[in-house]
């Protein structure tokens, strides 16, 4: 176990191995920031669709297209990472330029982590009193007033647990996007576990 420690210890002390660390730490802040942005804005657009759009909702909307979103969303969220990744890549391919590297993950765990923020965001917005939704509307308040003003402020709370809870698993879809080529210290773990 010594002789272990004193390998690795070397090995981070070489200038190429601190400069490829920093590298990898910079691409995985880089693509799990980016991607947690994105995922949280398409996510929260998709959970007020999915509680404004119900049939008793601030804003009903067909319901063929609610089954249809809602379906989407439950396959999406249904299907492995690393298995998403590798059927959205070659998708994602002609929109980025590349299929390997940080970029071309991006994507990918946006796709990966929307439907799962959707669901997060939903949760939040139905713990909303519904009394509170009820006095806009009898004020006269316009759908996406009640939404704006008196929805997300009064769940608030709910929505930062749930954007957290993304950022996280984001985190942790990115390590695994590493080992098919994504980039970040995911790929610099398993280019140095290949190499043993």
């Amino acid at each position: 176990m010594n002789k272990f420690l004193e390998q690795m210890i070397a090995a981070l002390t070489e200038p190429a191995m601190q400069q490829e660390m920093l590298t990898g730490i910079w691409e995985t802040i880089y693509s799990t920031v980016a991607a947690t942005v994105l995922a949280c804005a398409l996510g929260l657009i998709l959970g007020v669709i999915l509680v404004a759009g119900e049939k008793d909702g601030v804003r009903p909307l067909p319901g063929p297209l609610m089954k249809f979103i809602n379906i989407v969303i439950n396959i999406l969220r249904s299907v492995p990472f690393l298995i998403l990744m590798m059927m959205l890549l070659p998708v994602f391919k002609p929109i980025i330029g590349t299929s390997i590297g940080t970029p071309a993950a991006i994507l990918p765990l946006v796709a990966a982590a929307a439907p799962f923020v959707a669901r997060l965001v939903e949760t939040s917005l139905r713990e909303v009193d519904k009394g509170v939704i009820e006095a806009a509307q009898s004020m006269g308040c316009t759908p996406f007033q009640i939404i704006w003003k008196v929805i997300l402020p009064e769940s608030k709370p709910g929505l930062v647990a749930g954007f957290v809870t993304a950022l996280i698993t984001i985190l942790g879809y990115g390590s695994m996007a590493g080992f098919i080529g994504g980039g970040g210290l995911g790929y610099l773990v398993f280019s140095g576990i290949s190499t043993v």
